[in-house]
């Protein structure tokens, strides 16, 4: 599978109020492995920063003066991104934002969906930490990926640290040590190992100490008051007779 990791910056924050896209940034992943293949392009907007949008990024329309249009990039950008799956941080925001920008060189260029797929890792970081803040740096915070080197957004850097933080959001190499093995990079490793004889034979265990039993026991008393049961009981319940069978 090929994956881009894609960012971008703009000049505000809303497409439809004619904002356009100052810099892209892209990371190539390949069967989930980072190639060093990345695309990064800035871009001039033709139009002034909304105000605090050049704060965010840094950036400058007397820095972006000699920069190339997006029509005059767009094709090696589709060339690269084609056929791929895209992960984006906040996609619908990007998306829109690429799509416009490509409305505007004619019906020819399409839809960016006409070309790729997306994934949106905003989504997938609010399934797996409900109720927490989910953006790139408090992922970045939680998922153990070091961001102390961003100080501004910018689209290539913010693609890098996506990519890190996506591989530890969807196969959680790091936290169970895969992360480095066979890898000179650096670049995240996906370790396939053999389950096949497991259905058949014993099951592993997980013992856990006297502090976490007691924590949890501690938590399911508090569903208990609040809910009137833990579902977690009646898992139990259902579990003993096949215990009770098994140990006569």
């Amino acid at each position: 599978m090929r994956q881009i990791i894609l960012d971008t910056e703009t000049t505000g924050l809303e497409w439809k109020k004619g904002n356009r896209i100052v810099e892209i940034g892209c990371v190539e992943l390949l069967e989930r492995r980072p190639t060093g293949r990345t695309y990064h392009q800035y871009i001039h907007p033709q139009r002034e920063f909304e105000q605090g949008a050049a704060e965010v990024t840094g950036l400058s329309l007397d820095f972006l003066s000699d920069k190339p249009l997006f029509a005059q990039i767009a094709d090696e950008f589709l060339a690269f991104i084609d056929g791929a799956e895209l992960i984006i941080h906040n996609a619908a925001f990007d998306v829109g934002f690429l799509d416009y920008e490509l409305s505007l060189l004619g019906e020819g260029y399409g839809r960016l969906l006409d070309r790729v797929t997306v994934e949106d890792s905003l989504l997938l970081a609010r399934q797996r930490f409900p109720g927490q803040r989910n953006s790139l740096d408090a992922l970045c915070k939680r998922l153990g990926v070091d961001n102390t080197h961003r100080q501004l957004h910018g689209a290539l850097l913010d693609a890098q640290l996506l990519c890190d933080v996506y591989l530890a959001l969807t196969a959680g190499q790091r936290e169970i040590g895969f992360a480095g093995l066979d890898e000179p990079t650096g670049g995240a490793v996906v370790v396939a190992a053999d389950f096949s004889g497991l259905a058949s034979g014993p099951r592993p265990r997980v013992q856990i100490g006297e502090a976490e039993q007691a924590a949890h026991e501690a938590r399911l008393e508090k569903l208990r008051k609040k809910a009137g049961k833990a579902l977690w009981d009646e898992l139990d319940a259902a579990a003993l007779p096949a215990a009770e069978t098994a140990i006569a």
